[in-house]
């Protein structure tokens, strides 16, 4: 069973407690990470301070080299991390998979931005020179989500490290052991201090990086009522803060969509991991026209899912991450029976007996949801499906930006006004005939209550850079006060 220590300032520290990891499909221990606290957060904050001016200077080839060392070696460990993300997530091993395919491939990508971040030459005068320039922020703090802890938190980890920044980073208490293999890899690649890695309890760890003064950027990924706490902790120092926050993500299905490809990607990007997404299309908005044809199709694809251990390659949706997290998942969906919604697949827990030990979710479809009821405008995070009926695209585009979740939206049409429909639609990501997808190269991010800021892509470079304006006299300057 793999056990792990804190990683900081270049070596391990022990303590006296642990967090227990177990496999939310069987219950079984997976691992432990030592469990850090406030003191353990402070000695890490002070080695990546301490480390933080050498590594801004140091060669971009430097950063560039050690990024692609990481990435070498996650590729060379890539079955195993795998088989381990989805013991301790729940999730399918082919998720698991592209999840650690993905993590490599941010690393590539970042290394190749390395030695790529530059300023401008701004024209204002002909005796003047203005030229502007990209620096690190210095101590970048990372809070990491459990539902995509090596896709999510080495996004901003990779960038962060590629601009000259060093890192503080607490992997997620559910799921904290592959971030922390991770971490192992990262620290035998960079000086001492560069990265450390803290895991531990959000109120104690968490909020020791978010409120210390010698932090200088926060990232953090998460539930919009905590990302609330985390922009108030910033706010004391008037810290910088990048927030990827909750989701209540509309899928759209227009008249003239393929229907058959509409259910795919609605089913898909719902379901995939036990709809434990950020961007989870948990909201179809489908035209009456062609409801009840979606409707049909969408519910015969659910019914086909098989429930099991995310290890089992038969397995086509887990667990969800906890007993606390299936409870609420419940209440929602007994919530929307009561306030009048059509239940028409799923709703409950399996009978299977093989599946008793896990903290399983049938995949659930509820129809004639209104957007007033709790399930049709509140984030689940479960594998839950509202069907809102809708007269006209207007009226879809209307809904899908009703709410104050704007992080992605879906768009299911054949037709060639797609473009302005994605800019009609006011969320960070639009999607056109597919479900919202990461990709390294691209942006990542929400608007109004999903979050500020971007990760991601060059975007997600700038992030973690702030720009100097340096302005040259060339000519004596007239004396003012003649």
């Amino acid at each position: 069973m793999l056990s792990y220590d804190l990683f900081i300032d270049g070596g391990t520290r022990s303590t006296a407690g642990t967090i227990e990891v177990t496999d939310p499909a069987t219950g079984d221990p997976v691992g432990r990470v030592a469990r850090g606290d406030s003191s353990d957060a402070d000695a890490a904050i002070a080695a990546a301070s301490d480390a933080a001016d050498e590594w801004e200077r140091a060669p971009p080839t430097d950063r560039e080299r050690a990024l692609r060392a990481v990435a070498d070696r996650i590729e060379a460990d890539a079955d195993a991390i795998a088989e381990l993300l989805s013991q301790e997530t729940g999730k399918c091993l082919g998720t698991a998979e592209g999840e650690v395919a993905e993590t490599a491939a941010q690393f590539r990508f970042y290394a190749g931005v390395a030695d790529k971040v530059r300023g401008d030459t701004i024209p204002t005068a002909a005796n003047r020179l203005n030229y502007t320039r990209r620096t690190p922020y210095g101590v970048t703090a990372h809070i990491i989500p459990w539902n995509y802890p090596l896709l999510l938190g080495t996004r901003g980890i990779a960038a962060a490290l590629a601009t000259g920044n060093t890192v503080v980073a607490k992997p997620p208490s559910h799921a904290p052991l592959t971030t922390m293999w991770i971490g192992e890899y990262l620290a035998e690649a960079l000086p001492a201090g560069v990265v450390n890695f803290v895991p531990g309890p959000g109120s104690e760890v968490g909020s020791a990086f978010t409120s210390h003064t010698d932090v200088d950027a926060i990232t953090f990924t998460g539930s919009t009522g905590v990302g609330r706490g985390v922009l108030e902790d910033a706010a004391e120092h008037i810290t910088h803060v990048d927030v990827e926050l909750g989701g209540k993500s509309p899928a759209v299905v227009l008249p003239d969509a393929d229907i058959e490809n509409a259910a795919r990607g609605v089913v898909a990007g719902i379901f995939s991991n036990a709809g434990q997404n950020c961007v989870a299309t948990s909201r179809c908005l489908v035209h009456e026209s062609v409801h009840d044809d979606l409707v049909e199709k969408l519910v015969e694809k659910a019914e086909r899912i098989t429930l099991g251990p995310g290890s089992d390659p038969d397995t086509d949706m887990g667990p969800v991450i906890s007993e606390s997290a299936r409870e609420e998942i419940l209440g929602y969906i007994d919530g929307a029976v009561d306030d009048g919604a059509t239940l028409l697949t799923g709703g409950g827990v399996p009978d299977d007996p093989a599946l008793a030990d896990g903290t399983f979710v049938e995949p659930t479809i509820l129809d004639d949801v209104d957007t007033e009821m709790a399930v049709g405008c509140e984030e689940i995070f479960g594998p839950v499906l509202s069907v809102v009926p809708v007269e006209s695209t207007d009226d879809a585009i209307a809904v899908a930006n009703d709410s104050p979740y704007a992080l992605a939206a879906a768009v299911w049409t054949e037709g060639l006004d797609a473009t302005r429909l994605a800019r009609r639609l006011d969320h960070g990501l639009v999607a056109v005939n597919t479900f919202p997808v990461s990709m390294p190269q691209s942006p990542w991010g929400g608007n109004k209550e999903s979050g500020l800021g971007r990760e991601g892509g060059l975007e997600g470079a700038d992030a973690f850079t702030t720009v100097d304006s340096v302005v040259v006299e060339f000519d004596e300057m007239a004396d003012p006060y003649r």
